[in-house]
Parts: structure tokens; C-alpha cells; sequence
């Protein structure tokens, strides 16, 4: 299976990124919302990327309106949220789809390596999140209500 770091995203500007920025690293991929019961995780996603990001980790957000309209803003909407309401310093890319016939690459790769519950694709709602062993393959997915500081073991094992 192609690993996550040969695929290309967009920056919140719209410019390309290449994700092979991030070869040899462990990730954490999580679409993000604004407006949902899960937005406080912003805060632990955070302090992930600061416990672990000088030991090769990364946390990567993408916003995503497709539940409940919950990240209704723009690029600069989204990333002055993200930065005054919870200092918030891993990239935060551009706003995609997740599920459906315009969902971005990245998300059909990381669900089709890591189905859900009785192996159902689709995402189910913000801040679902992936963990991305080293070699670019998910190696877990865990849900919305997973909070991040319960994956802490799981990245440090990776490390």
C-alpha cells in the first residue's frame, strides 16, 4: 500500500504541500472543527506535539465542514482560532472533505488503510484521528471521542 507521505495536501493558502516533508516521522492526522463539543482536543492535540515533536513527531490538522457545518470559517478564520484560543503550533492545513465524492486523497488512503467499526470507510465525525508509523502506514485509528493524551503510549511505542 502507498504510504501517506507520497501523497501531496494544501497548505491553508492553497499551496501545495508534500507530504514526503514528513517521511521517517511518526503523524497523528486529525480532521479538525472549530465549533464541535471536541474542539477543547485542540488543547491536547497540542500538548502531543509538544511532548513529542523534538522526537520525530508531528501532529497534522484539517479542518473539515462536513459535520454539522462546524468549521464554517476561512483559512484565516480557522487558523486565528486555532492560535489565540489554543496556542495552537502544528500545521494546520487547508479545509477538505472527508467522506463523499470529493474527499481529499490523504483521507480515502488513511481510511482505506484504517476502516472503522465492522470495516466502514467513512468518517464519522471531527476529530478522528490516525496514527502514521514512521514508514508512512497507519498503524491505528481512533475515534472523536478518543482523547489525545490517551494515544500518548501508543506514539511514544512508535518513537
Amino acid at each position: 500500500m502507498p504510504a501517506i507521505t507520497d501523497l501531496t495536501v494544501k497548505a491553508a493558502d492553497g499551496t501545495p504541500v508534500d507530504l514526503s516533508a514528513y517521511a521517517g516521522k511518526v503523524l497523528l492526522i486529525v480532521n479538525t472543527a472549530s465549533k464541535c463539543g471536541f474542539t477543547p482536543q485542540y488543547e491536547g492535540l497540542e500538548a502531543l506535539h509538544r511532548q513529542f515533536g523534538d522526537r520525530g513527531f508531528e501532529v497534522l490538522g484539517f479542518p473539515c465542514n462536513q459535520f454539522g457545518a462546524q468549521e464554517p470559517g476561512d483559512a484565516a478564520e480557522i487558523a486565528n482560532f486555532c492560535s489565540l484560543t489554543y496556542d495552537v503550533t502544528f500545521p494546520v492545513f487547508a479545509k477538505i472533505d472527508v467522506n463523499g465524492t470529493n474527499a481529499d486523497p490523504l483521507f480515502v488512503a488513511l481510511k482505506k488503510q484504517a476502516p472503522g467499526i465492522l470495516g466502514t470507510e467513512g468518517i464519522k465525525w471531527n476529530f478522528t484521528k490516525f496514527l502514521v508509523g514512521k514508514d508512512g502506514q497507519v498503524v491505528e485509528r481512533y475515534a472523536p471521542t478518543t482523547k489525545p493524551e490517551a494515544i500518548a503510549a501508543d506514539i511514544e511505542k512508535l518513537l
